[in-house]
């Protein structure tokens, strides 16, 4: 089947192939035959505006950062895992590589992240037409996997419904595009911070219920304490430039 645009954003285009990839052992669902899956590409746009030697080297950067942050976060919650050459198997996984980026084109692969493709409900879509008691026990895990996250001082920097994917009873989070390292407590605030406000605009009907579920479970992290009572100053801050 011929390569599919299923997204473009300002930064990136994301494309599925129906050609299949063997899938990364963690991957137990979303399978379509076996141990084989369909495969996504996001595949950076370069910027005509940016002189092309800087468009290439921020590109590039980005495309690297996002996977290191996957790779990172596949070891404590459930995301794709890039498909990358490892040491093992470096010559197999290079051929492999090399056929999926074959089959969309182009020698841009330095700006692609090549990964399974997870077949399973967004949220934005989907958790409204659950029950409030399921939607609950979904904010629980949201939670549990954010602290997860914060606690290996990785931010996500877009946690929206949008970037979320339910399969089955898990959640996969995706879309690392904006996250980056970071031990500051603030910016573990503005994580949270973002995903209140997304949960409140999208999901309004229940959206405080919602919010406090996912704090709820997010105690269990070390430093909760100290990242609410700075999401507190950061909501205040958020006030006070409205008027």
């Amino acid at each position: 089947m011929k390569p599919k645009l299923l997204q473009q954003g300002a930064e990136a285009k994301i494309i599925l192939n129906d050609n299949l990839i063997r899938r990364d052992p963690n991957l137990k669902e979303g399978l379509i035959k076996g141990n084989l899956v369909p495969f996504i590409i996001k595949d950076r746009i370069s910027k005509s505006y940016r002189i092309p030697e800087l468009d290439k080297s921020i590109r590039k950067r980005r495309t690297k950062s996002e996977t290191k942050l996957l790779q990172k976060s596949s070891k404590l919650i459930n995301v794709p895992l890039p498909l990358t050459p490892s040491n093992k198997s470096r010559d197999a996984k290079r051929a492999q590589i090399g056929k999926a980026q074959g089959r969309v084109g182009g020698n841009n692969f330095p700006y692609q992240i090549i990964m399974p493709f997870i077949k399973g409900k967004k949220l934005s879509e989907y958790l409204d037409k659950f029950s409030l008691k399921e939607q609950k026990q979904i904010m629980k895990s949201l939670g549990e996997s954010i602290a997860k996250l914060h606690k290996n001082e990785i931010i996500h920097g877009d946690l929206t419904t949008s970037n979320m994917i339910l399969v089955k009873d898990k959640i996969y989070f995706i879309d690392f595009g904006l996250g980056y390292i970071s031990r500051k407590i603030e910016d573990k605030a503005v994580d949270l911070h973002l995903l209140k406000q997304a949960l409140e605009a999208k999901h309004f009907k229940h959206w405080e219920e919602l919010v406090k579920e996912v704090f709820t479970s997010y105690k269990n992290s070390k430093d909760s304490k100290i990242v609410f009572e700075r999401l507190k100053a950061v909501e205040k801050r958020g006030r006070y430039k409205k008027h």
